[in-house]
């Protein structure tokens, strides 16, 4: 949750789009990691009991339009600069993000890694390794 105070917020939100939270010294209530486990755990369970379960078993091509539905309500989101929405929006994203993850056997310590590799690499060296690759 955004705490930061309004005056450091940038231009383009108001103050009316902070949403009050514990701040970056509280521990969060759980990790990626253990929502990945959760949605592991859904794996198999009866789709008709479990959304995870039945997103999974409806495949890839079910996952990845889900995925596009929420990328675009976040953006719809954070072009209002609706603080709550962006939050609220962004967690559909990522929650559906790690359902893909958990769908191609991957998990979000796999993107953790990747994220600490790049670390330090100026992200215009990073695009022009990624486009000689292609």
């Amino acid at each position: 949750m955004m705490s930061t105070p309004p005056a450091a917020l940038p231009s383009s939100l108001p103050p009316s789009a902070v949403v009050p939270g514990p701040g970056p010294a509280s521990p969060p209530a759980f990790s990626l990691s253990q929502l990945a486990d959760i949605i592991e755990s859904r794996r198999g369970a009866d789709p008709d009991r479990s959304y995870v379960a039945r997103l999974l078993a409806r495949g890839e091509d079910a996952i990845l339009k889900k995925i596009g539905e929420e990328a675009t309500e976040t953006v719809m989101a954070a072009k209002d600069a609706d603080g709550r929405r962006i939050i609220a929006e962004t967690a559909d994203l990522w929650f559906h993000s790690l359902v893909m993850l958990a769908h191609f056997g991957l998990r979000p310590e796999d993107v953790i890694a990747e994220l600490a590799r790049r670390e330090g690499v100026s992200g215009l060296e990073e695009k022009a390794r990624r486009n000689e690759r292609e």
